[in-house]
């Protein structure tokens, strides 16, 4: 599958916790080692390591398109050992981020059951059914306050009785497809036959082999968008022998080169030649010109994009990176700016060598800048300097907005505030303060040029902010038209509406996400 491109490649790290002795009982060996992987240190190590590394293994602080919304980085599975690991794991994720400010905390649930048959020889997992009553008591019970805060974080009211527990599940399965949950920890549930384009990661605590292995494995590698590009394994076993044989168990010997991601160092050296090419042949922020130079610079730096977004998951890539922050601003503006040239052209049906470039604006669009960046530099634009002159700072807020594919249509807004901030205010108060009167003077603008219904327009466009979305189907857009006289000449409904969509709907991206100071 992953030949014919239906699934992605993976990227396997190992990452060593504890060095297991020899000894002869292989039997009392198994039972001291699990014993040992459970050791509060180890524990404590473990899920240190996922929480500082989990916004890079997920893209947690990028974002992508899932159908209408708008999301923020992926989400994972955690695949442990047993039932008292799984509950020994919930706790130190629990003990860990209560030290957290709240909006750096994971959504982390867990689920388990019993399992009547423990995993077989040839690596099948065991089965966990919906039979909670077979669980012992301490699990059982342990099971209901894992529930209990399942339930205080969505204002639900499962519990472990068989059908309300077969709710549970049922929702907890479809919060991770949603992206609700970043994290739900398991012992074998999840790992095999659930499919969540959003998932892209699975930490792994447990012995995994042949047809196991690889269907936890495939957890992570259904495909979504040009912004996931591979399914991330996280091992803290090694695993490595066990990875291999069921690579070519699966496939040949061979099969390794397509089912993992090769290694940082090739896609590295093919970032730098892209680099360097693109250095020695563009200048930063300088016009292109012609069209074949334009579809040359439109393909280099989208493969760049596409290595870039690899790279970044690598550990060493943030000392090795060739591009400064204001050159990869000004490629990115440029980018945008031949990206934009091409939507009118395509509209009037004109040919150009650009139309038949692919562009990579979801991949920047995962990386871009956001308002609350924005806003950290106008607070520094007005520290330095406080009469507002320091020039080159000024010129970076410009740079950083024409680098943003959403940004980019607020400009005017962002600028106008920037040369009118005061000297002592709080920079946040005032931005909610300034958008909400340009949000206002804009809607009634429309309102006033359109003849529509006012009252019923402000409630269109506040349920289209809360929702995250404008609906153009319905009754709610017929409301907001303005009444047709029978007896008016030259009035075409359809074209009104269409019209008025186009209005609101640009309306509603200029302004979406500004007004918390933030970008959802």
């Amino acid at each position: 599958a992953i030949t014919d491109k239906n699934v992605l490649p993976f990227r396997i790290d190992y990452i060593n916790t504890i060095k297991v002795g020899a000894t002869g009982d292989k039997q009392v060996s198994a039972i001291d080692t699990e014993n040992a992987l459970l050791a509060p240190e180890r524990v404590s190590q473990v899920v240190g390591y996922i929480l500082e590394h989990f916004d890079q293994k997920t893209k947690r602080t990028e974002g992508y398109a899932l159908g209408e919304r708008r999301l923020k980085g992926f989400n994972s599975i955690f695949a442990t050992a047993s039932i008292p690991a799984a509950r020994t794991y919930y706790q130190e994720f629990a003990r860990q981020q209560a030290a957290l400010p709240p909006d750096r905390r994971l959504k982390v649930a867990t689920i388990y059951s019993y399992a009547a048959n423990p995993d077989t020889e040839d690596g099948l997992l065991g089965e966990e059914g919906f039979e909670t009553e077979a669980l012992a008591g301490d699990d059982r019970s342990f099971l209901e306050g894992v529930i209990g805060d399942y339930n205080r974080m969505f204002g639900t009211s499962f519990d472990t009785s068989s059908d309300s527990f077969q709710n549970y599940y049922k929702d907890l399965s479809q919060k991770l497809k949603t992206r609700e949950l970043d994290l739900v920890i398991v012992v074998n549930m999840f790992l095999t036959g659930f499919d969540a384009t959003t998932l892209n990661t699975l930490w792994v605590d447990k012995n995994l082999r042949s047809h196991g292995l690889i269907q936890a494995y495939s957890r992570t590698n259904r495909i979504l968008n040009s912004v996931k590009t591979y399914g991330n394994i996280v091992n803290f076993r090694d695993l490595e022998q066990a990875t291999n044989d069921a690579i070519a168990l699966f496939g040949n010997e061979k099969a390794a080169g397509i089912v993992l991601l090769k290694p940082y160092r090739e896609y590295y050296d093919d970032y730098a030649e892209k680099v360097t090419l693109l250095q020695q042949r563009y200048v930063p922020g300088a016009q292109i010109v012609g069209e074949e130079a334009k579809a040359a610079f439109v393909r280099l730096y989208g493969e760049i994009l596409k290595l870039r977004n690899i790279l970044t998951s690598f550990d060493d890539f943030a000392a090795d990176e060739m591009l400064s922050d204001r050159d990869r601003q000004d490629y990115q503006s440029t980018y945008l700016d031949l990206w934009n040239e091409r939507k009118p052209q395509a509209r009037a049906e004109k040919e150009s060598i650009v139309d038949d470039v692919v562009f990579e604006i979801e991949l920047i669009k995962q990386v871009e800048i956001n308002v609350d960046y924005i806003l950290m530099m106008v607070q520094k634009y007005r520290d330095e300097r406080g009469d507002g002159q320091d020039k080159e700072l000024r010129a970076g807020i410009t740079r950083a907005i024409d680098s943003s594919p959403s940004l980019r249509n607020k400009k005017d807004l962002i600028e106008s505030f920037v040369d009118s901030v005061s000297v002592t205010g709080e920079i946040e108060a005032e931005w909610r303060a300034y958008v909400a009167a340009r949000r206002e003077k804009e809607l009634t603008e429309i309102i006033s040029t359109e003849n529509l219904r006012p009252e019923e327009t402000e409630r269109f466009m506040d349920a289209a902010f809360r929702d995250g979305q404008l609906r153009t189907t319905g009754t709610a857009i017929t409301k907001v038209l303005p009444p047709l006289s029978r007896f008016a000449k030259d009035v075409n409904h359809a074209e009104k509406k269409q019209r008025v969509i186009r209005l609101l709907g640009d309306f509603f991206e200029r302004f979406f996400g500004l007004s918390g100071g933030g970008v959802e």
